[in-house]
């Protein structure tokens, strides 16, 4: 491997060419009237600018080879242009007037192209618009995308969920770099928050070929806020109110962009207490959460980089049942306290007609858990008894379980010349992680687990069709403390093919492999897991899931109506999963780990209208469903009901008003009656959502007003994927937020 990266970087500092500039204009494409405040971006550069009032723009220091130019602006169909330098440096771009949204590059796919020439079907969703519908936090908002929900302990810890599969069997991925902070644990979220976070993307289905284990289920990617345009700088401060918690969040940034050095940075404050449903809050759903981002890029003489810091620190109260009765912050016994950081750095080394990307990344994951029973007793034993309630509140706890999750990883991509019609991408990828203990509990042992995978994929384009084929091998080693050694091994591969049947009617078809092996937990568990009042004992033989999925997407689209089909079937051999042994050890019931081959089927239906000539006018429905069931017929736990949304949206302009919008929302869950043995099934529940926004002037700059309200009636409800619903806990009741961001 360290040959393969030597040549790589030899190869590349002997290939450097010179810088170029683009320039050209834009136009309507019916009335040939210029058009101004157009976003022209160039994706791999991260390097834009907008056009001025006569319809022109220029972008300076492009270096030398094969780049992919973003032209979109609201109320047109977004263009995505391949550029090659310096062979061409002139453009005229004529834009055709569309209702629909504007599309966006797509960046979790190795090609990054917009969605409608994209071979895979990514679902993407930008952060501004998930506020805009209502969403409290991060884990909240991914559950508004088609196919994606949320297993949630409370307000604050949410796990995505992709089409039935979640934890380790879905990858996050943020700043470039996957995500690792214990996300083997029930109990815990994905602690990252979603302010300075731009967009999400979805890929739903195998995606180890990119990703490697782990992404057996489907990836969520995470795109950093973008730093500003060449030449400008721009800044913002702004919050959020939520009547139902009594909580807020409040967050501040500025970047600016030079030539060659660009930075930005972001801080946020959120605070929670106890959210409340019709009848009663839930105790200890409160929480506070810190967030710093911050990003720092160069580029110069054909080589760009970056580098993003992100630290996360969070206190997250565990609920257990109803008790105190409060709108205090504070989180009560038992509550987590983690502390996240994320380092990254993105570089690309740019040749004549290809070019080497780098991606590092280090992830230091601190997360504490304190319980009742864990401080220092020694405190107490001397204490006077007119005084010991006073010490009691004031001691200091002691964390009883404290682990330390370090990760390193990289990624290498070299991108061959293009050759006809075919773009072709080689890459390694690897991964070092450390456990370690020092709390008095041990949930999992200290270990060290190395990851390897080397891979290799190409786009074919044709006149009407788009093709897209993969190999990739992994390997995992995993060395535990104890002396015992793993290894894990596999090779998969992906086939899709994109075709233009009409000039409407887009279909497309992916067939993919992936894998996932064996987390610490499921191998190496032997105690209590406190929270689900069990004892757990992992199984040293487990072997690799892997699984084969075949996706069937087929979209119609037409200046006024949008209509797509998705449809999935995914085979898991040697699914894992827990099952009771009939036996007992202080008086907890025993689970183990096992496996069996399991099978997942389902898929999303939706339809957008948006009429001639009440443009303005958007009716969209969406349905999903899946269903997961094992080898002998019996059902997976922890899969999502089946739903449809329906919502009704306007938008419009005024003198005084920019991207004005108003919408309502009904969504409906069915009933869950297809449930695991160990399961209860749950009762159907229809939620209204309602909200309103725009932008306006104020002291001649933006400022941009949303108000929204989610369970507008205020139901008693429990969604089938609450970790409270065994506990027989209602989701959060009637909620108004109130959301202000001013420019500077």
């Amino acid at each position: 491997m360290r040959l393969f990266l030597n040549a790589l970087l030899l190869l590349a500092i002997t290939n450097l060419y010179s810088q170029n500039s683009i320039k050209g204009s834009v136009t309507d494409a019916n009335t040939n009237q210029s058009l101004a405040f157009v976003n022209i971006y160039i994706t791999d550069l991260e390097k834009g600018t907008t056009s001025n009032e006569n319809g022109l723009f220029q972008i300076d220091n492009i270096p030398s080879g094969k780049h992919t130019m973003q032209v979109s602006i609201i109320g047109y169909e977004t263009q995505s242009i391949n550029i090659i330098i310096p062979n061409s440096n002139d453009y005229t771009i004529r834009l055709i007037p569309s209702a629909i949204e504007m599309e966006d590059i797509i960046i979790s796919t190795p090609f990054h192209k917009l969605q409608s020439e994209n071979v895979m079907k990514v679902e993407q969703e930008s952060v501004k618009n998930l506020r805009a519908n209502g969403a409290v936090n991060l884990a909240d908002g991914i559950t508004n995308i088609a196919g994606v929900e949320s297993v949630t302990t409370g307000l604050s810890i949410g796990k995505p969920v992709i089409r039935g599969l979640s934890s380790n069997r879905v990858l996050v991925y943020t700043q470039g770099v996957r995500l690792e902070n214990q996300q083997f644990g029930a109990e815990h979220g994905l602690g990252i928050s979603d302010n300075g976070i731009e967009s999400i993307e979805v890929i739903k289905g195998p995606a180890s070929l990119l990703y490697g284990s782990d992404a057996l289920g489907g990836v969520l990617y995470l795109n950093p806020e973008r730093f500003a345009s060449t030449n400008s700088s721009e800044g913002d401060f702004g919050g959020n109110y939520f009547s139902n918690t009594k909580g807020y969040n409040t967050n501040a940034g500025y970047k600016s962009s030079e030539d060659h050095f660009k930075f930005l940075f972001r801080g946020s404050l959120t605070e929670h207490s106890d959210y409340k449903t019709k009848d009663y809050r839930v105790t200890n759903t409160r929480f506070r959460e810190q967030d710093f981002k911050a990003g720092i890029g160069y580029q110069d003489h054909g080589f760009k980089t970056e580098f993003r810091y992100n630290v996360n620190h969070s206190k997250l109260g565990i609920p257990e049942d109803i008790g105190e009765q409060s709108t205090l912050r504070t989180p009560l016994l038992p509550f987590q306290d983690i502390t996240n950081h994320v380092f990254s750095s993105k570089s690309t080394i740019y040749l004549k007609n290809s070019r080497l990307d780098i991606n590092l990344g280090y992830i230091y994951n601190d997360r504490k858990e304190f319980e009742d029973h864990h401080h220092h007793e020694d405190e107490e034993e001397h204490e006077d008894e007119d005084h010991a309630e006073d010490e009691h509140e004031n001691e200091v706890l002691e964390a009883a379980l404290h682990m330390k999750l370090k990760t390193t990883n990289y990624d290498v991509k070299y991108h061959l010349p293009t050759l006809g019609k075919f773009e072709t991408i080689l890459g390694v990828q690897g991964m070092n992680q450390i456990n370690t203990n020092y709390g008095e509990e041990e949930l999992i042992p200290n270990a060290t687990t190395n990851d390897f995978g080397i891979l290799g994929v190409s786009h074919i384009h044709f006149e009407k069709s788009d093709l897209q084929l993969g190999v990739r091998y992994d390997n995992r080693h995993i060395n535990i403390q104890s002396g015992i050694q793993k290894n894990f091994n596999s090779f998969n591969g992906a086939a899709g093919i994109k075709s233009n049947i009409t000039k409407n009617i887009t279909a497309r078809i992916n067939l993919s492999t992936g894998f996932r092996a064996p987390n610490l937990a499921e191998l190496t568990s032997d105690g209590t897991h406190e929270g689900t009042n069990r004892y757990e004992i992992g199984n040293i033989d487990l072997k690799n899931e892997q699984n084969f999925q075949s996706d069937v997407n087929l979209e119609f689209k037409n200046d006024h109506v949008e209509f797509f089909v998705n449809g999935f079937y995914n085979k898991v051999n040697n699914y894992i999963f827990l099952s009771p042994d009939g036996t007992f050890i202080d008086g907890d019931p025993v689970f183990v780990y096992l496996q069996d081959d399991a099978r997942l089927y389902g898929g999303e239906i939706g339809l957008h209208i948006h009429p001639h000539p009440l443009d303005w006018l958007h009716i969209e429905s969406s349905f999903e469903t899946v269903t997961g069931k094992q080898k002998n017929d019996t059902y997976l736990p922890l899969i999502p009901a089946n739903s449809i949304s329906n919502i009704l949206r306007v938008e419009f302009e005024r003198p005084w008003l920019k991207k004005g919008y108003a919408f309502i929302k009904l969504k409906t869950t069915f009933a869950q009656n297809n449930v695991d043995v160990f399961e209860t099934t749950s009762d159907g529940f229809n939620l209204l959502s309602t909200g309103l926004g725009g932008t306006f002037s104020l002291f001649k700059n933006e400022a941009t007003i949303t108000l929204s309200g989610t369970n507008l009636t205020n139901v008693n409800y429990i969604n089938h994927l609450s970790r409270l619903k065994p506990d027989g806990i209602f989701n959060m009741g009637r909620n108004i937020n109130i959301g202000i961001t001013y420019q500077l």
